[in-house]
């Protein structure tokens, strides 16, 4: 069986992604309450009592949220490092000492046949960290809430077959938009969120580096300061003047914060 995934929530309401082979089930985040995340399983016809393990980034609102009900109802084991246990685990509720485990950052995991590398990202939490998984020679990388990619991070995430990257903000649209200036200093920075142009960028320079085939699902959206199509025109222009055009073998997907993506083979 092959390496299989779905974004089933993504978005500064909630994140939540699913990774599964013939032998293990992972969840990536709880970012939503418990009875959302089940409406999402439902929708994919996915059953979250078979989850082997749910695999936390960070302790902020949108990645947490469900995580210690999900955890309690499904007697779910929950991954994290050091920092984020300690950063978190007061919001989470009672939880079972054998229900806590360690990951820590720039560590590989194993979880039955599916291999769980983790590497440190830009973001304004107590240790925040993002996941490839690679399973029978195919590779899926997971990367959102940075505030920009490094070097380190794209030697980490390159030469995957499927990508879900951050394409957080337009520029444009975060400048002139509601938030105050303080809000957007802080999405804007080293710690913050990478825009739908850096983004692109990012996702050029890792092309470079790998002329496989790959499939790019655009994350974590800003509600207030973009939209899905301008997410993708962005990238797609951006890309296209790097001399990458999509279609059959570069191909850019949406995500969405309350519709999950088709359970897609990697």
């Amino acid at each position: 069986m092959s390496l299989k995934f779905s974004v089933l929530a993504s978005g500064s309401t909630g994140n939540a992604i699913y990774v599964e082979t013939d032998t293990s089930k992972v969840l990536i985040d709880a970012g939503l309450s418990g009875k959302k995340l089940d409406e999402l399983f439902v929708k994919n016809r996915l059953d979250p009592s078979t989850l082997d393990a749910l695999l936390i980034t960070h302790e902020h609102s949108d990645h947490i949220k469900g995580a210690g009900i999900f955890a309690r109802r499904y007697n779910l084991p929950i991954y994290a490092n050091e920092k984020t246990w300690k950063a978190m685990d007061s919001m989470l509720g009672t939880l079972k000492t054998d229900q806590k485990f360690h990951f820590e950052t720039e560590e590989t995991k194993t979880f039955g046949n599916m291999d769980v590398q983790s590497f440190g990202v830009s973001h304004d939490a107590a240790e925040p960290m993002f996941f490839t998984f690679t399973h029978g020679g195919r590779k899926l990388s997971v990367i959102t809430d940075t505030g920009y990619v490094s070097e380190r991070m794209k030697g980490i995430v390159g030469e995957a077959d499927a990508y879900v990257f951050e394409s957080n903000h337009d520029m444009g649209m975060l400048r002139m938009g509601r938030y105050p200036w303080s809000v957007k200093r802080r999405i804007l920075s080293d710690v913050g969120h990478v825009s739908n142009e850096d983004a692109a960028h990012a996702m050029a320079d890792l092309l470079d580096t790998n002329d496989k085939p790959a499939h790019i699902y655009l994350a974590h959206l800003s509600k207030d300061n973009n939209m899905k199509d301008l997410a993708r025109m962005t990238v797609e222009q951006t890309l296209a003047g790097r001399g990458y055009e999509t279609g059959r073998s570069l191909k850019l997907f949406d995500t969405d914060p309350a519709v999950p993506t088709p359970l897609a083979k990697v």
